[in-house]
């Protein structure tokens, strides 16, 4: 019989993901990236790609990236988790921002709208990789220049895919959400425990 996996390595600098990883009472290691990996390349969007096919490619690629670390730093043999989110406004994706303006551009485009929060979980154990995919729909209200302004100050929105985030100071903006929070923050629990249970973790 294959035995029970004891833990997994999150490939993952989201503090939020592992937090959440651990409510579903999951042991797990970070595995990142080294100095001299270019994580960031990874997240280049390309020509006409939709955001579906965007952050699955990207998940798809993380996963890759960390499983070949994991080979080459001889670590314990584990299952490895990576995820991915981004923000969407009809087919436009609206990555992590690139500073206070960008974020600024970007919660202008959000303001009084309707966008959706894409988030791709992939888990590889052995050979076999399963993936599931988190849709969400949030709205926010209308934000004027000046409360866009102060969020911004507040330095919260680097780093966050569509400059924001949910659990943050930006919860003031949003009038309703459909799907799931926890898929907004990073890491969507419901998709993520049917995974591990696959995987073999008790949950």
């Amino acid at each position: 019989m294959p035995t029970t996996p004891t833990f997994l390595y999150l490939a993952s600098q989201s503090p939020r993901r592992a937090q959440l990883l651990g409510q579903l009472g999951v042991r797990h290691e970070l595995l990142l990236a080294a100095d001299d990996e270019d994580a960031e390349a990874l997240e280049t969007v390309l020509p006409g790609e939709s955001p579906t096919a965007y952050v699955q490619r990207v998940t798809a690629l993380k996963l890759d990236a960390a499983v070949a670390r994991l080979r080459r730093r001889g670590l314990a043999d584990a299952p490895v988790l990576c995820a991915d989110t981004t923000v969407a406004l009809g087919r436009a994706i609206l990555g992590k921002p690139e500073d206070a303006r960008d974020a600024e551009r970007m919660l202008a485009l959000l303001s009084g709208t309707t966008h959706r929060v894409l988030t791709a979980v992939a888990l590889q154990q052995g050979r076999r990789r399963q993936a599931a995919l988190s849709v969400s729909r949030v709205r926010f209200a209308p934000m004027s220049r000046a409360q866009i302004r102060r969020y911004v100050e507040g330095g919260e929105p680097l780093g966050k895919a569509g400059a924001y985030g949910i659990q943050g100071a930006a919860a003031a903006f949003v009038e309703h959400i459909s799907g799931s929070y926890s898929g907004i923050m990073g890491l969507p629990m419901f998709e993520t425990a049917q995974l591990l249970r696959r995987a073999g973790f008790p949950i």
